[in-house]
Formats: structure tokens, sequence, C-alpha cells
């Protein structure tokens, strides 16, 4: 069995769909045009569609752990290269770990400041700073709890801010590029083009850089271009406000969400002094 699968992994709101974006505009169209119906070609996992098929055997949203490698080793069996993203920690579970080698080919794990994460989390899932704190440093969360989905067939254990970010990057067993959300924003191009580089290189890919399409691909998926098309056609991961139903938005700030200027200064104390390792490993201190 050859391996197929390459992960596109972060922590929520951390630029993944953003990332998506690029990448599903450079690989699937001829000139790095794009439109939403282009994330489709990358796919999350777990999603409920890789599970519908147990779900009489499901009673709790974490019994889905046992099917994940068994769904991926499906995927892998169709013998074509497929980017994956997902939210889950590369993680153990009752014995049954989220991937292995055997199914993957490498990672690209995308890492964000967790103060301006704090600020994104809030708005998204409608938190207060206090719940988007504890959201962070929770050993046990998942996004089936905070969605409170009893039946939901996608489980996504996060765990705290810190453990995510550790279970990818100090993962040995296949390639994993690190990318920081903030070099993706400041240094676009030459961020955009390492990742480029990375999955040809493991996908023994003999396709050349194209520094053209690459430029027409970050100008097409600008912060400004995502908002408007949000704006004009709405946003299917967007999520909704739980009494009107109505659509929070998802490209809400950028540049803009900045938590110097956002967030309490004892909540920046609090995640400065519960995350002080992984903020200084990663530049962020």
């Amino acid at each position: 069995m050859f391996r197929m699968i390459l992960w596109l992994a972060s922590y929520p709101k951390s630029g993944n769909t953003w990332l998506r974006c690029l990448l599903s505009s450079y690989y699937y169209t001829k000139n790095g045009e794009f439109k939403f119906d282009l994330l489709n070609n990358i796919p999350q996992f777990p999603a409920e569609k890789f599970f519908y098929k147990y779900r009489n055997l499901i009673k709790h949203p974490s019994d889905t752990i046992r099917y994940w490698k068994i769904e991926q080793q499906k995927i892998n069996d169709k013998n074509k290269f497929i980017f994956l993203k997902t939210h889950c920690a590369l993680s153990t579970i009752n014995n049954f770990s989220f991937t292995d080698a055997k199914n993957s080919i490498g990672a690209i794990y995308i890492i964000r400041d967790p103060r301006n994460l704090a600020t994104s989390l809030k708005n998204h899932f409608q938190l207060s700073y206090e719940e988007a704190y504890e959201f962070l440093a929770n050993k046990r969360n998942s996004l089936s709890t905070i969605n409170e989905d009893k039946n939901s067939l996608n489980f996504q254990p996060l765990g705290s801010w810190d453990f995510h970010v550790k279970s990818w990057i100090n993962y040995k067993n296949f390639p994993v590029l690190k990318i920081r959300y903030e070099d993706l924003i400041d240094t676009t191009f030459k961020t955009f083009k390492e990742v480029i580089q990375f999955i040809d290189n493991i996908s023994n890919s003999k396709r050349v850089f194209d520094r053209k399409k690459a430029i027409d691909c970050i100008r097409n998926t600008s912060f400004e271009k995502l908002r408007d098309m949000e704006e004009k056609l709405g946003f299917v991961e967007a999520n909704s406000i739980k009494k009107t139903k109505k659509k929070i938005r998802f490209f809400n700030l950028g540049k803009k969400n900045d938590y110097n200027n956002m967030l309490d200064k004892n909540y920046i104390v609090k995640i400065n002094n519960k995350f002080k390792d992984e903020l200084l490993l990663n530049n962020y201190l």
C-alpha cells in the first residue's frame, strides 16, 4: 500500500482554511484562480461521511477512534495523493492512534500565537474570554465537546494548545513541516513557496515551482477577497449564532486581530504563564 495522505493540521482558528485556499488554488486550477468550491479537494478528516456506515456501532462520539486508520487505509487504497485537513491532535486514545507512517506521507502543521487564538476562538465559538482561555488550557478538550453534539460522528480530540502543538511538531515517524501563521501573513510568498517545495519533495513530484501562479494564488486568496466572497456567497464552514441561527463571519478580522488591542492584560499574563515554554520555542516571547 502506498502512503498518499498529507495532513494539513492545526489547532482550530490557526490559519488552516487560508492555507487550504492557497493550496487548492495552486494545485487544482490552471491559473491560480480561487472559488470556495475548490476547498472540496482538501476535505476534513475525521468527518461524518467517513463514519456514517458505522453509525449503529457508535454509542459515543469518541467511539469513532477505532475506525480512524481503517478509513485512512481505504483512502490510500485509491492510490491517489490527497491533502486532508484535520484539527485532531496526533494522539493515541485507548491504544488507537490518530494516524501513523503506514498511512501518512507527511504533514504541514500551522501554529498560531495562542493570545490571538483566544480572540478568534471567542468569536467563532461564541465564548467569553475566560471560556476561550479554558478552551486553550483544557487537556481533555475536543470539538465534539464544544459543539455539544452527543450523536456526532466528527469527534476531534484537541487537548490543550501546547499538547496539540507538540503532538505534531515532535512526531518523528514521517516528515512534518511547521509554519507559523504569522509568517504566512508577513512573508506570504516565501512561506508559501516553502510549503509547496516541501509538498513536491515528499510526494516525489517533478513539478517545477510556478512563481507566477503562486503570486496569483496569493492575490486571489487575500483576506479582503475571501471576506468579500463570504459576504456575497456565504461560507459553509462558518458557525451560526445559537439563538438567531445567523452566520458568524468566518473571515472576521485578519491582521486587525491583535491581542495587544483586544485581549485583557490578565488573560495575556495567564496565557504567557501557562504556555511559556512553547511560546519561547516558537518565537512568540
